[in-house]
């Protein structure tokens, strides 16, 4: 079991071949894919062990996100998946989910890190403690890899909290915009609602009937009178007053 966890471990780190990280087209995507089948990446272990690392300082970082030996389909999906969830619209919504979700992807990649980090020193380290216990070998080689390996296995919760932060920061910013467009667009519901009721009071006064298809509005006469409920005779008032200036103006 452990044989297998090694070999996939040194199959998912051992290329160094990555795709750009936003907004990729189709094209950009195909393309990505063919120059990946053009690399085998490192075949030696020192080689696969080197690459290793280097996926540590690299793989979660920078521009590049999708790894040759990623999914790329799993991507894709894992991609829509987070733009049919938030429902962006807009450049910048866009660009803020695919970032949540290039975060998300990222943080995934970690444990797997990690565990190809202590794979190695069960690998690297098998016989160093021959002259200890059996008991306690299992236990001296997690340290000693720990040990030889502290920067790296730093690093790695380093980039989690900072991707953890930059996910948080970005989704702040989506619900932000997102809330504000919502605001923005009952904002001028609101206006054309009350356009229509003006002009059903006209109607109204005029002793006309009042189609609001007719008039290019989406609301139904109850929407109208509902919101004319709300309105002070005030302001019932001053639409009737400003239609009798606008007669006299025709006149």
């Amino acid at each position: 079991m452990l044989t297998s966890v090694r070999l996939a471990m040194r199959q998912l780190l051992s290329r160094a071949e990555f795709f750009p990280e936003t907004n990729m087209t189709d094209q950009q995507l195909a393309a990505n894919r063919a120059n990946a089948k053009l690399s085998t990446g490192p075949t030696s272990p020192e080689g696969k062990a080197k690459a290793s690392l280097n996926a540590i300082k690299t793989a979660l970082t920078g521009r590049t996100v999708l790894l040759s030996s990623d999914d790329s389909a799993a991507y894709e999906r894992h991609i829509l998946a987070y733009q049919e969830e938030l429902k962006p619209l807009g450049q910048r919504e866009s660009d803020l989910v695919q970032s949540i979700a290039d975060s998300a992807w990222r943080l995934t990649r970690i444990p797997g890190l990690e565990m190809a980090i202590y794979a190695r020193g069960q690998i690297q380290f098998a016989e160093s403690f021959n002259d200890h216990e059996p008991s306690l070998r299992p236990a001296m080689i997690e340290l000693q890899t720990y040990l030889t390996f502290e920067r790296q296995l730093r690093n790695l919760q380093l980039q989690e909290a900072r991707l953890h932060r930059r996910r948080e920061k970005d989704t702040a910013e989506l619900r932000l915009l997102q809330e504000e467009r919502k605001q923005e667009s009952k904002r001028k519901q609101l206006e054309i609602l009350e356009a229509a009721t003006r002009q059903y009071v006209i109607a109204k006064e005029d002793k006309k009937t009042f189609n609001p298809a007719e008039h290019g509005f989406e609301f139904s006469i109850d929407d109208i009178k509902d919101y004319l409920g709300h309105m002070s005779p005030a302001w019932i008032h001053r639409v009737i007053a400003s239609r009798g200036r606008t007669h006299s103006q025709a006149a």
